[in-house]
Order: structure tokens, then sequence, then C-alpha cells
């Protein structure tokens, strides 16, 4: 960063010489931020999605669970405003008013941690881990750029070989789960021996 700040300067000095063109006016429109103006709220990103009848609303393949009131019954059927802030932060609003909800990403990740913490689940969370090589996890595509949060730019395309959640069979889940089973078999658990008190005596 250091280094590219030194740079800046004639970097700026060298493009501009090649491709500015004086301004028809030289009267500068800039204006300071009054004090009733917020950036972060300027710079949303807004969007109107549905009101489901399970009052979930789907955005960016992720689903939102308002929380089950008056209010928010009153929605159903309407559309109401989902803003993603700068930071990352996302609120669903209805005019003008922030709504209580919980977010389900359908593009959540199972890690390796998980698997081995819950050995009970491991093949079933093993399995998910499988088929989440296989996803195309890619965004849809009118959502905003989210670099800025260090995520990578979104590719045009599917990467070879992967699938959107909707596109896996049956058959595949089941050759998955037969793979996994072949490579890591269940080993039967050891037999409990009986303590002192639970043997009845003769």
């Amino acid at each position: 960063m250091e280094a590219a700040n030194a740079w800046a300067p004639a970097f700026m000095a060298v493009y501009n010489a090649r491709f500015a063109k004086p301004p028809r006016s030289t009267f500068d429109a800039h204006r300071p931020l009054r004090e009733d103006e917020n950036l972060d709220t300027i710079l949303t990103w807004r969007v109107q999605r549905k009101v489901s009848d399970s009052l979930t609303v789907l955005n960016d393949l992720m689903i939102w669970l308002l929380e089950d009131t008056p209010a928010t019954r009153r929605l159903i059927g309407h559309y109401i405003d989902v803003w993603e802030y700068p930071d990352g932060r996302i609120e669903l609003r209805a005019d003008g008013v922030a709504l209580p909800c919980v977010p389900y990403d359908k593009l959540a990740e199972i890690d390796q941690g998980a698997v081995i913490e819950h050995k009970r689940l491991g093949h079933a969370l093993a399995v998910a881990q499988a088929l989440q090589a296989q996803r195309d996890n890619r965004r849809v595509s009118g959502s905003p750029s989210r670099t800025n949060r260090g995520e990578p730019v979104r590719a045009k395309e599917r990467r070879p070989g992967t699938k959107k959640p909707r596109e896996f069979t049956q058959a595949e889940l089941n050759e998955t789960i037969l793979q996994l089973a072949t490579q890591h078999p269940t080993q039967p658990e050891p037999a409990s021996k009986p303590g002192p008190r639970s043997a009845r005596a003769v």
C-alpha cells in the first residue's frame, strides 16, 4: 500500500498529460456533507423483494426469515426494501423501518472441523462437504461487487464441473454417499461392558 501511494502521484501526472482535457466550466460543484446526510445510507445497494406467505424474503441466494409479528404479517405479498451497506451489513426495511429478521445462507459452508467434531454426524457432514466442492458458489449476477470486503471478483462463467444446488440429482447424491462409504468405512462401536450395578445377582 505504501509503495502504491508513493507511485500514485507520478502515475497521475503521466495519465493526465496523456488523456486530460480542460473542463467546460471551472465551477467546482463539490460541497461538504450536510449534518443530516449519512454516506453509509447514501451508498447502500437497494433492491425490492417480495415477502412470502411464510414471512421469508429471498435475495442473492439468501433466505431472510422475518420475525412473526402483526406488523410483518401485514407485509405478506408486498415488496420491501433490502439494503446492503458498504461494510456488508444487510437490512430489510419497510416504510423506512428496519425489520427484525434471521438470515439463512443457501451457500453456507461446512468446514473440516465440524466434520471431525460431530462424530455421529460426521458421515452426513462429509457428504454435504463433498457436494459443496462441486457447487457453483457464485452469487446472482445482479448483486453488487464485494471486493472491498475481500471477496473475489465474481466469475462470469461457472467453474468446470460445478453445478447450482438445484441441479444435483438423487443419483449424484447416492454416488457421493457410496464413494465416501468406500473411502471411510464405518467401524462398529465396541459393545459396552455391564457395570457392577447392572449385573444381576444369581
